[in-house]
Parts: structure tokens; C-alpha cells; sequence
């Protein structure tokens, strides 16, 4: 196939990605025929993921406009995809003209895209790294040269954690990032849960993805919620994210079919 000029030479174009499933489940333009097809079976396995998908971009969005309004002008978004309509800092710097915004993630399409759209913006940033290296992470010059840690950060952890798997201590790595916040610092994560889901279609899920670079790992309402370790929680805690502070009481209704649990904590001292 012919490669974009947004295509790095180094990736593996046949191979399908994660990031670029997701934007093909949004509706944008930054995936390959491998991606598509991966996707495809997916929805065949579970019909709901591009429901899945946009009902967590959305939670995204209404959890950003929070914290904006709770005074969060730095935002940390580890596992941050590939860009598409309502990216943080499209929604941070809307409410909030001031923000300041640092992209992280491993997979270099998602990277070399958000330099791409993010060039110009001096208050927003990407960097290539992985969530399993928080002290990278944040030794890293361009996350430094935009963050400031002594004051109030939010950290973004999005449909991430079901793809590291317990022996990749995710708690331990979301703890090196809380020792490392300001009093007042947020942290949001979302995740794909069996919560209420058969074990055939837990296990045709899993079979999708194990063929792509992030197998998958699914986690419980009790694990997810046990990531807030050392945060409290906001209201109404973890819930399926249509649940989470929605815009009207229609969106919130068959929230268990979105898949996905998320919650915002707030560090306090």
C-alpha cells in the first residue's frame, strides 16, 4: 500500500495498532486496512465499540470542562492516541485560554499526528513515551519545559490501563505520578470492564485484540476503582462513563452498554 506522508517509515503498516482502531472508531482518517479490518472484527465481537469509543471521547470532554472549572490549567494526557475532533487542549484551551497541555504516547503515528496539528500552538506539546515509565515521563525536558509540578496538574490516563496488564504494576506506575503532583492535582482514568459482560464475549474480545501490538485486559469496577489509591474521589465516582456528570438524563441511560468505567480523583493536603 502506499503510505501517507503522516506515516512514519519506521511503523509496521500491516500490523494493526490500538491508537489507529480507536480513530477509526471515531470516524477519522489516520488508520490502515489492517487497522480497519481488526476494528470490524471487533464490532462483530462486540458490537458496541465504536459506542464504546465515543461515548469515553465524550466523557473526556465533560471531565476536561470539570476540571477547568475547578481551576486546572495542566494537563498531563499519557496515552493519548491519535488526535481527532476534541483533543484536551482543543477543550482546555476553549474554556480555559490558558491551559497548558502535554501529550504522551507510545505509538508513533499518534505522535508524529499531534506534532503535526500541534505545531503553532506553543501552550501544547507531544512527546514519545510509554506509560510504563512514569519517571521518563516526567523527567522529560519538553513535559518540564510546559508543566510546572509544584502547582496543580491533571493527569489523563484514558483508555489505556486495559491494555498493561497486572504484571506491568500499573498501580505502582500511577503512584510514581501521584508523588509526584501538587495538593489539588487531578487524576482521571477510564477503562474497558467485564462488569456485566458474558465470559464468550469477553473471551471473542480478547481473541481481537490479542493479534493486535496492545492485547487486552479488562478490570473490574473494584480494580479500577483501587487506581484512586491516595486521590478522592469526585462525584458520582466510578461509574460507567455516560454516568459520569452527564448533560441530560437521556444520555445516561443503557450506560453499561458503553463498556467503559471512569472517575476523577482530586489529591488533597
Amino acid at each position: 500500500m502506499q503510505r501517507p506522508d503522516w506515516s512514519p517509515e519506521t511503523i509496521d503498516v500491516e500490523r494493526p495498532s490500538v491508537a489507529r482502531m480507536y480513530d477509526y472508531y471515531l470516524g477519522g482518517s489516520h488508520n490502515f486496512a489492517a487497522d480497519r479490518a481488526a476494528a470490524r472484527a471487533m464490532m462483530a465481537a462486540v458490537p458496541e465499540a465504536p459506542l464504546m469509543a465515543q461515548a469515553n471521547r465524550a466523557f473526556l470532554r465533560r471531565a476536561v470542562q470539570y476540571l477547568t472549572t475547578a481551576g486546572i490549567r495542566q494537563f498531563l494526557d499519557i496515552g493519548s492516541g491519535i488526535p481527532t475532533v476534541g483533543n484536551v487542549h482543543e477543550i482546555a484551551q476553549r474554556h480555559a485560554p490558558d491551559s497548558r497541555v502535554v501529550y504522551v504516547d507510545v505509538d508513533p503515528v499518534a505522535v508524529a499526528h499531534s506534532r503535526e496539528i500541534l505545531a503553532g500552538n506553543e501552550q501544547a506539546t507531544v512527546v514519545q513515551e510509554d506509560f510504563r515509565n512514569p519517571e521518563r515521563i516526567l523527567a522529560h525536558p519538553d513535559v518540564n519545559a510546559l508543566l510546572d509540578f509544584s502547582r496543580p496538574v491533571a493527569v489523563l490516563v484514558v483508555a489505556v490501563l486495559h491494555f498493561v496488564p497486572d504484571d506491568d504494576r500499573p498501580a505502582d506506575v500511577l503512584r510514581t505520578l501521584r508523588e509526584a503532583l501538587a495538593p489539588g492535582s487531578h487524576l482521571m482514568i477510564s477503562q474497558a470492564s467485564d462488569d456485566g459482560r458474558d465470559e464468550a464475549q469477553r473471551a471473542e474480545a480478547e481473541d481481537v485484540y490479542q493479534r493486535t501490538d496492545n492485547p487486552l485486559w479488562v478490570r473490574s469496577r473494584a480494580e479500577l476503582t483501587a487506581f484512586f489509591d491516595g486521590f478522592e474521589l469526585v462525584e458520582p465516582g466510578v461509574v460507567w462513563v455516560p454516568q459520569w456528570r452527564p448533560e441530560t438524563p437521556e444520555s445516561a441511560e443503557n450506560a453499561e452498554q458503553a463498556v467503559f468505567l471512569g472517575g476523577v480523583g482530586r489529591l488533597g493536603g
